[in-house]
């Protein structure tokens, strides 16, 4: 089996591959605005709450809160697919980080441009979402690109939950070909692949929205 021939096995894990990532990806972009947003309303006991999701979060190693979703949640009767345990601990830990990266970029909004629409009559949630995410969003960019990739590279724990992604196809190729080297720079090079295409959708959203001085890397 030459390289191109590995190339072209291991490519039917691509789709799962990114299947895993948009969908993480979209629920820690949705978790994330959603925890700052309710962070933003000033509820003690709410806070203490969010602020307790986002510090265990992300203390905890995504791989075992992949396992405690998909090997302990149906000892509780409640059976979950593969691709929704991933989303359930790899997304919402996403989201966790995101939301420290929207409170950040919450905290730069201008508090005089606030005021102003107060004093005009806005409630809390006009302002929110008239003021204040907008803004936020767009200082947001940069760690969000990052926050992106992040999730992709923690994409092949899919595959200790048996979803068919690049990483294991690789490992059933490897355990039948024995050619360990070529399969396994074979992934990097799909994963490097993947990488470059998503992240040109996202540097095109980057470059729309985001603040001069302000780039992700």
């Amino acid at each position: 089996m030459d390289f191109a021939a590995i190339v072209a096995q291991l490519a039917q894990g691509v789709a799962y591959t990114v299947a895993v990532t948009l969908s993480c990806a979209a629920t820690g972009l949705i978790t994330g605005l959603l925890v700052a947003g309710l962070w933003r309303l000033n509820v003690p006991w709410l806070r203490w709450l969010l602020d307790a999701y986002t510090f265990v979060l992300r203390g905890v190693p995504v791989l075992v809160l992949l396992f405690l979703v998909y090997f302990g949640l149906p000892g509780l009767g409640l059976k979950v697919s593969p691709l929704l345990a991933m989303v359930l601990s790899l997304g919402l830990m996403s989201g966790a980080y995101l939301a420290e990266v929207f409170r950040g970029a919450l905290d730069s909004v201008d508090e005089a441009e606030i005021v102003a629409a107060e004093a005009m009559g806005f409630s809390r949630l006009q302002i929110m979402v008239s003021i204040e995410f907008p803004q936020m969003l767009r200082l947001a960019v940069p760690g969000m690109v990052n926050q992106f990739t992040v999730v992709l590279k923690y994409s092949p724990f899919a595959y200790t939950v048996g979803i068919p992604e690049i990483t294991k196809q690789a490992m059933a190729l490897a355990a039948t070909t024995m050619r360990g080297i070529e399969i396994y720079l074979a992934v990097g090079l799909l994963y490097f692949a993947i990488y470059r295409v998503l992240l040109i959708g996202v540097h095109l959203i980057e470059r729309r929205y985001r603040v001069p001085g302000l780039s992700a890397q």
